[in-house]
């Protein structure tokens, strides 16, 4: 019997930092942990930008200056939360329909004042219709949800 693909898919890591500086090092730094191999652009990526409003993108800006907005900031409550929209479809091109996106919340829930919890739930991914379910395998994936936490995780055990 096979299983069923999530429409849901939930991670949580723990951090060795007080809730504001996870925040932060979560939005300000996120172009240090998405892997640059995570490409839509036709050229190397220079950076990621995350714009820290509603309303704002997160995007990756090309070596030759171009752009792929491939994220809206949905909601920006530091130190708590933020939710973006995840307008990468499954042949993982940009999505233009906001209707055919999914969203990824970000809980942060310090358990000391040293010590924080991050959770992220990606969500509404059958939102991007037929072939969503490679949407949900690829976030899913060692490659995908997991790969970006470590990496988000990695950056407080270098002290940095």
């Amino acid at each position: 019997m096979t299983q069923a693909t999530p429409a849901i898919v939930r991670r949580q890591v723990i951090v060795e930092a007080p809730i504001e500086r996870a925040f932060d090092v979560f939005t300000e730094r996120f172009g240090d942990f998405k892997p640059k191999e995570h490409n839509l652009l036709g050229v190397e990526i220079a950076e990621t930008v995350f714009e820290p409003k509603v309303g704002g993108h997160i995007y990756d800006r090309g070596v030759d200056g171009s752009e792929c907005r491939w994220a809206r900031v949905l909601a920006f409550e530091p130190p708590a939360r933020v939710v973006f929209s995840w307008d990468i479809g499954p042949t993982w091109q940009v999505e233009t329909d906001p209707d055919n996106t999914s969203e990824v919340e970000v809980q942060f829930i310090a358990e000391t004042p040293t010590r924080t919890r991050v959770e992220l739930e990606h969500r509404h991914i059958d939102r991007h219709g037929p072939g969503w379910e490679s949407v949900s395998d690829g976030v899913g994936h060692d490659q995908g949800w997991p790969l970006y936490l470590a990496r988000y995780v990695a950056l407080f055990n270098e002290g940095s």
